[in-house]
């Protein structure tokens, strides 16, 4: 069974991320899964961090884990649930053609560290890390766009996740904007 073993602030420059879109239609059988398949097979994150390295370079002076690839979600009571995968850059990183962008202000992230088989339900920790997170005293941004919207995020960071342990357990990152 997954658990939480770290949950701490990160305090993350303003940033773009970039990255391609999905939506509740783009599941398969629950899942993006699929969609990552097919950022390795077609080799996305090679031609993002090549059109990107600049800004993978700049945000890398001010955020430890850049360069982590990242499943980025967002959704509120007027924004339909939005899945994206791709990777954080420097703010004013110019967006490759074939990619879109979000941009996010400086600020703070409550980050907890799921340690886990990605088999015995790693990716089903979201409420968990909300409980964590407010456990831990932080306060969870929703007011991203002008209006009520929630952004979290899984990086999945080398070697934390890229590395099992003895056991086959990987540690994902689980991460919130936080006030």
């Amino acid at each position: 069974m997954p658990e939480i073993v770290r949950c701490y602030r990160q305090n993350m420059p303003a940033h773009r991320f970039i990255g391609i879109k999905y939506g509740e239609s783009d599941r398969a059988g629950g899942s993006f899964g699929d969609r990552w398949r097919d950022w390795f097979e077609h080799d996305r994150f090679g031609a993002l961090e090549t059109a990107i390295a600049g800004g993978l370079e700049k945000l890398g002076e001010t955020y430890e884990d850049n360069g982590a690839y990242l499943g980025f979600m967002r959704c509120g009571p007027a924004l339909p649930f939005e899945y994206w995968i791709g990777l954080f850059a420097a703010a004013d990183t110019p967006v490759p053609e074939g990619f879109e962008s979000l941009d996010c202000p400086a600020g703070e992230m409550g980050v907890c560290w799921i340690h886990g088989k990605e088999s015995d339900g790693l990716y089903g920790m979201h409420d968990a890390c909300v409980h964590e997170a407010e456990a831990n005293g932080f306060v969870i941004r929703r007011d991203f766009g002008g209006g009520e919207e929630y952004r979290f995020f899984e990086r999945y960071a080398c070697p934390r996740f890229t590395e099992a342990d003895g056991d086959g357990n990987v540690i994902l990152d689980y991460a919130f904007y936080i006030e």
